[in-house]
């Protein structure tokens, strides 16, 4: 009976006209806070999940290509917002309006123009009618910022119903804390509602703070361990232009090593402190993302694409959404 329970749950998944995927995005740092603060940014791309609003969820149609979900401090209050694929990476609608370069001004007349279309609840106009201060540009053309990494896995229909169920019904107040409430703490729970047990935090090399890069390596390292779990990746490049290049990912251990500022104070004041630090790094921080990361075709990702076969039955991978799925059918 069990077994044609399952059989049940695979073949719904394999008549979804588009396929699903979990994406984590682990996206390079930039500026002057990226200076400051290598360890970058940290978001899940959800190709079957789609949006009514910033805030409200959806299954998605037939050529629809997902949404983009992250955590973010000061926007209109909220905990976390939801953002179709290409207006997160290109403030554009479609393929076509993707510019080959951009400099300063064109990046800010696009977010603009997709602000006053789409966003307006989210960051209204200031009192002059132009566009606001604050941090509401992160929402969109993530891409003229940084260069991306995705790391993808996949997911079947009855998972996003349920997440989408969740994130519904859920609170939607922002509460960020830098320590224990951060884009990749969000990142790594979503990657965690689909493959439990897959992201932990690295108390050694990263003091206890979950960071973007250790989001990544947890899921990579999960998929070792599971081979059931089909990890892809790929990297999303940052758009030519006069816009100053991102910088690489770093966890906490990892930065202290790389910026003079902070290793040759901390060597002169604590040698045996810098080693340890090093020791940790070449131990348990070191993660290469460019690795087997071939460049992300969006115009490939926006075409609606076949159903994918149905999984092997005689998988014994399970993940607590269709469990649950399983359970309550046999109830």
């Amino acid at each position: 009976m069990r077994n044609q329970w399952w059989a049940l749950v695979f073949i719904l998944a394999a008549l979804v006209p588009a396929h699903a995927d979990a994406v984590l995005l682990l996206e390079e740092p930039y500026g002057r806070l990226g200076n400051v603060d290598p360890t970058g940014h940290a978001a899940v791309y959800l190709t079957g999940v789609c949006a009514v609003s910033p805030t409200v969820l959806r299954r998605c149609q037939p050529g629809e290509t997902g949404v983009v979900i992250s955590r973010y401090h000061r926007i209109a209050g909220y905990d976390w917002l939801a953002i179709p694929l290409l207006p997160y990476l290109y403030a554009v609608d479609t393929v076509q309006e993707i510019p080959q370069a951009v400099d300063a001004r064109l990046v800010a007349e696009l977010r603009d123009g997709y602000r006053r279309a789409h966003l307006l609840a989210l960051a209204p106009n200031d009192a002059d009618g132009r566009a606001p201060q604050g941090d509401w540009t992160q929402l969109v053309g993530s891409a003229y910022d940084r260069r991306l990494y995705g790391f993808q896995i996949e997911t079947i229909a009855e998972q996003d119903e349920a997440f989408i169920q969740r994130f519904n019904n859920r609170k939607n107040k922002g509460h960020y804390s830098l320590f224990f409430a951060n884009c990749a703490d969000f990142a790594g729970a979503v990657i965690n509602f689909y493959a439990p047990h897959a992201v932990h935090r690295n108390f050694i090399a990263d003091a206890g703070i979950t960071t973007p890069k250790q989001v990544a390596k947890s899921l990579a390292s999960y998929a070792r361990h599971h081979p059931i779990v089909e990890l892809s990746s790929f990297q999303i490049p940052q758009v030519p232009g006069s816009i100053p290049r991102s910088g690489p990912v770093d966890g906490v251990a990892e930065a202290l090593l790389k910026s003079k500022k902070y290793v040759v104070p901390l060597a002169i004041l604590s040698p045996a402190v810098t080693g340890s630090i090093a020791v940790v790094y070449l131990t348990e921080g070191r993660f290469n993302p460019k690795r087997n990361a071939g460049v992300f075709d969006i115009g490939r990702a926006v075409q609606p694409q076949p159903p994918r076969t149905a999984p092997s039955l005689e998988s014994d991978f399970e993940t607590e959404a269709t469990r649950a799925i399983v359970s309550g059918v046999q109830n």
